[in-house]
């Protein structure tokens, strides 16, 4: 049988060993329905246009681990912001590594969403956050049927988290292929400010497909600073589908910075739904060989004085493969919004490919957006200027890229992150540059 039928075939043995009140079981119930109409998105879909799921697809996924893996934290430490003090949520092929990290119930919740899913006194929140910003197409759906495991942070009004918290799924490459379906809810109070870094880290050249759904709400005046690093082994795949769901006066950033992969498609959206509020997107994006990266945006303006800012920056070398593909949608009540979009990207090689959409759709008369694409190669004049003081030409082209990328890397506010994205941007342009930005 081909995955879809698997999945939906698995679907009951599931439930019956997962243990959720009747609310959740309905969900699930409609959400596999929901996928076992849709199936996978393919490109006949617009949103789907140059990114194919049928090379990832072709695998014999175990959709359940069949046996646990411990890890050692020496093992694993440079997967890690190690530099500083955080607390950590680590899953090993999907389960939860106790030894690995470090929760807390003290003022606030950072833990497990199977706990939340389970346990009474998270119901309140489950039940007013839980699948209410999740869109309902057909990837979204599927892990919906299957969410058990993931991050639940839940951060109480008028609180400033202490230090960043860092969520880690590792894939131990004990299956010969593994499909895995986190789940993320973070919930953020009024007069809130929170940190969160997130990675998924295969540990094997074993084919891994991860489809992971978040959903963010960032209450009246939350700040929330989100950090996707994508670095994997080019025999991990990545569907990402993050929710935000914004009220008044919050602002709420999501950078996210691709590296690695065989295949990655983040499908990233905001929903305003109040004024005063700022939205900031930003990524950046180096892959070569035949790697692919899709970000796929919308930023929906639902009411008036709001902002939205998105950055992307990506570098394609031999024959990868770049879309971004991104919306801005202006209600008309949503008068005074300043809607800023931009993408830009350079080309290393002729066989290198990208296909970006910007987009706007405006229905207010009163506002200032802008968006803008450019596609080029490093400028010559600047590499001359470069190599006539010396520089030699490998180092020449990392201080541009450096530079194209630099504004980017600004608006980073943890700086022992800042120093381990330099670090990984030097190791995939293959250079040692000596400085951080």
């Amino acid at each position: 049988m081909d995955l879809k039928e698997k999945l939906v075939s698995s679907f009951l043995a599931f439930e019956n060993h997962v243990d959720v009140d009747t609310a959740i079981h309905d969900i699930r119930s409609e959400a596999i329905k929901t996928f076992e109409t849709k199936g996978f998105p393919s490109k006949k879909e617009e949103a789907w246009k140059y990114t194919s799921l049928n090379s990832i697809l072709k695998h014999d996924y175990s959709v359940f681990p069949k046996q646990e893996n411990a890890i050692e934290y020496s093992d694993v430490k440079k997967y890690f912001i190690h530099d500083i003090d955080t607390y950590k949520i680590v899953f090993i092929d999907g389960k939860y590594a106790s030894h690995l990290s470090q929760t807390t119930h003290d003022g606030i919740d950072v833990c497990l969403m199977s706990a939340a899913l389970s346990k009474p006194k998270y119901r309140l929140v489950i039940e007013n956050y839980f699948n209410k910003v999740a869109a309902k197409d057909s990837l979204t759906a599927l892990n919906t049927a299957f969410t058990q495991e993931g991050a639940y942070i839940h951060i109480p009004k008028n609180k400033l988290v202490n230090k960043p918290i860092q969520i880690i799924h590792f894939s131990t490459g004990s299956e010969v292929a593994l499909m895995q379906q986190p789940r993320n809810l973070i919930v953020v109070d009024e007069n809130s400010h929170v940190q969160i870094i997130e990675r998924h880290q295969s540990l094997s050249d074993h084919p891994v497909l991860t489809n992971s759904v978040t959903e963010i709400f960032g209450n009246k005046r939350a700040i929330i600073d989100y950090y996707k690093i994508q670095n994997d082994n080019t025999n991990a795949s990545l569907i990402d589908n993050t929710y935000v769901n914004q009220k008044r006066e919050s602002h709420v950033s999501v950078h996210t910075f691709s590296f690695g992969g065989k295949l990655t498609r983040n499908n990233l959206n905001f929903y305003q739904n109040g004024e005063h509020m700022d939205s900031t997107l930003n990524g950046i994006t180096i892959i070569g060989n035949k790697q692919h990266v899709d970000h796929n945006t919308l930023v929906h303006h639902i009411e008036p004085n709001c902002e939205s800012h998105q950055d992307y920056k990506g570098i394609f070398n031999d024959g990868a493969t770049g879309v971004f593909n991104g919306k801005v949608i202006v209600n008309k009540e949503a008068q005074k919004t300043n809607a800023f979009q931009s993408n830009n990207n350079i080309l290393l090689s002729d066989k290198a490919t990208i296909n970006s959409k910007p987009q706007l759709e405006i229905f207010a008369d009163d506002v200032k957006c802008s968006h803008g694409c450019t596609i080029g190669q490093l400028d010559e004049s600047a590499m001359f200027y470069l190599r006539s003081r010396g520089i030699p030409q490998k180092e020449a082209k990392a201080l541009l890229m450096y530079a194209f990328a630099n504004n980017v890397l600004e608006t980073v506010k943890i700086p022992e992150l800042k120093k381990r994205i330099n670090k990984l941007i030097a190791t995939k342009l293959g250079v040692n540059i000596g400085f951080d930005l």
